[in-house]
Formats: structure tokens, C-alpha cells, sequence
């Protein structure tokens, strides 16, 4: 059994294999902790897998966990499914509606012209199964990239999103957390990738909002960037680099897709996060940025096609850290090693 977290460290289920839940996030319900997301454990970068379903793990301790089965499951004998391993699905996220006792499953799913969407499913149980109720599902007309959802304690729910390579959108949802309502406010225009912001995580400290946020170089990493608001819509403040003792610029070599308020203690912050591309540590931040900005620049575009969307994501690893506040500025710090008990 684990007594403690180790950041970018294999980590195994409670029968000894390899915990498949990327892009994901925890959700309390029944008592316990779930975590979810993409399974990746037959996309080695050579076909054309790109997931093997999403599979959810309940846990006690935030450290164990015990393997649920499929949140959604790969269906490889049709071809024209969304659920097929070769469609590019990724990020889920799941609320809980108390007004109508579903629990409902957003998933991104980016299509063969580059244009992204979204899956929404509802289910009875945390565990599903999960019926499908929209497709294709383009908010506010956008073409929706990395996101999260979060709901405010009257039970009103919003989605962050990244309009696809060039602004983070922050839209209010439907009673049923199933659509928009058609709000929205806009936030963090940049150009174009790398400088995009992507792969928003958004919760709530002492009344504040913050919206953690990566660049956009694929599947390597790049700088965090942290703001505060004091609405769900903004206006945000960036506060800087959520990791600034990093020199490599990489966010420890990680991008976070969630973050989880620790119950019962005062103030301690997961910053849940993957390290997509574990054997490619060496490479140097700025020589991939440098690519992505030649090849995304309108001005002067490359013919290189940055390489690495296809990529050995069956050994990304996790790396779960703690957040400290210096203030309102979140920053996360490296530890090998460490255990809830050290907080308070």
C-alpha cells in the first residue's frame, strides 16, 4: 500500500497495474474518492490508438486506488463511433446536477480538420453507465479545446474552455449542465500557439477565483501561468509562473488538468497533473516553443510540422503536488516525496 505521494513516479492500483486515468480529474460521491480520465495504456506512439476508453478508480486515502472499470468504453469494431480508439478524445470532466440527480460527462473530442468539440453523456451513477445525449456539440459556435467545469454552491455551473488557438472562454451552462446558456466572457487573447493559453483547472480559495492554465506545445510541456479574479467571469489578473524555481520552463516537466481542495484540512491544494512525454525529458523548452511559434505564425509561417501529436503517452506518469500561497499567489514547489499528514 502507498502512504505518500510520489511525483513522476510509476504508480500502480490496488492489483498491480499501471493507474490509467489522464487529462482527468476527482470527484467525491458515495463517500469516496474517484479519479478518472483518458486510458492510455495501448497508445505507444507507433498506431493509431489514441485511447482505450476512460476508465475510473475509487480510493479511501487519495493514495490507493482501486480499479472501477470503464467510465466510457472503447468500442474498436465500429469505426464510425466517437468511441472509437483512434478518435482523438480527451480531458473528461464530470459534475454532479442535484437538480436532476445526474451526474453528467463532458469529453473533448477534436476532429480529422483540427476543429474541437464535445461529447456530453449523463449517468445515475458517478460509476455510469453513461448515455450519450449530445454530439458534436461546438459552444457558442466555437471550435472548444482543453476545458474544465465547476459549479458554484447555489448550483449554478460554467465551462472553461480554450477557443481553439486563441482565447480561454469562460461560458455559463444550462440548468442540466448539458449546453450553454449562450453568456460568455473572454479572457487571455494571444496570437497563436505557443503562447495560447490551454488545459484550464479552475478553483475557488477565500472567496478568490483562479484559472491555472499551460501553453500550447502539444504534448511537451511548458510554463504554467496562474490569475485571480474575483468573479467566475473575471476580469483575471496573471499573476505569473505557477512554478518559478523550474529553470527548465517545463512546469516540472508536467501539465495540470485539475486541482483538488483536500478535505479536511485548512489548505492544501492538489495540483494534479500528467507528464505526457516521460522520455523526453532532456529536450529543451525553447527549441519546441521555437517551432510551434514558426508554424503557428501567420506573418511567416514554416512548413514543419511540429512532431510530436503522436507520441508514447502509455508511459505518462503523474505528478501530483501540493500548492503553496505566497498571498493569493499560488506557486508549486518540487518534492520527491510527500504525504497529506505534512499538512494541516
Amino acid at each position: 500500500m502507498y502512504q505518500s505521494f510520489r511525483p513522476g513516479k510509476p504508480w500502480y492500483d490496488t492489483e498491480g497495474k499501471r493507474i490509467n486515468a489522464h487529462g482527468g480529474s476527482i470527484i467525491e460521491a458515495d463517500g469516496r474518492f474517484y479519479l478518472y480520465g483518458e486510458n492510455k495504456e495501448k497508445s505507444d506512439g507507433k498506431s493509431n490508438i489514441w485511447h482505450w476508453g476512460m476508465k475510473i478508480y475509487s480510493s479511501m486515502d487519495l493514495y490507493n486506488w482501486k480499479d472501477e472499470g470503464f467510465l466510457v468504453k472503447p468500442e474498436p469494431d465500429d469505426e464510425s463511433s466517437h468511441f472509437h480508439p483512434t478518435k482523438f478524445l480527451d480531458r473528461p470532466h464530470i459534475l454532479y446536477n442535484k437538480k436532476t440527480g445526474k451526474y453528467v460527462l463532458w469529453i473533448k473530442e477534436m476532429h480529422p480538420d483540427l476543429t474541437q468539440s464535445y461529447l456530453v453523456l449523463t449517468a445515475d451513477s458517478v460509476k455510469g453507465p453513461y448515455t450519450l445525449v449530445r454530439e458534436e456539440l461546438f459552444p457558442l459556435q466555437m471550435s472548444g479545446g482543453d476545458f474544465d467545469l465547476t459549479v458554484a454552491p447555489d448550483g449554478k455551473a460554467y465551462i472553461y474552455f480554450e477557443r481553439v488557438h486563441s482565447e480561454l472562454i469562460c461560458a455559463d451552462l444550462n440548468a442540466e449542465y448539458t449546453d450553454v446558456t449562450g453568456y460568455y466572457s473572454t479572457h487571455f487573447p494571444r496570437l497563436y500557439p505557443p503562447y495560447v493559453r490551454e488545459a484550464p483547472a479552475h478553483f475557488i480559495r477565500r472567496g478568490k477565483h483562479y484559472l491555472l492554465t499551460s501553453g500550447t506545445t502539444g504534448y511537451y510541456p511548458n510554463p504554467s501561468e496562474a490569475a485571480i479574479a474575483d468573479t467566475w467571469h473575471g476580469p483575471y489578473t496573471v499573476l505569473g509562473d505557477l512554478h518559478p524555481d523550474d529553470d527548465s520552463r517545463t512546469s516540472w516537466h508536467s501539465q495540470i488538468s485539475s486541482v483538488f481542495k483536500v478535505p479536511g484540512k485548512k489548505d492544501l491544494y492538489i495540483a494534479c497533473a500528467d507528464r505526457w512525454y516521460a522520455s523526453n525529458m532532456d529536450m529543451e523548452y525553447s527549441t519546441y516553443a521555437g517551432e510551434y511559434e514558426a508554424y503557428f505564425n501567420p506573418e511567416d509561417p514554416s512548413d514543419k510540422v511540429p512532431d510530436n501529436l503522436i507520441c508514447p503517452t502509455m508511459l505518462a506518469e503523474y505528478v501530483w503536488l501540493p500548492i503553496r500561497f505566497e498571498g493569493d499567489r499560488p506557486v508549486i514547489e518540487w518534492k520527491e516525496e510527500w504525504r497529506l499528514s505534512d499538512y494541516y
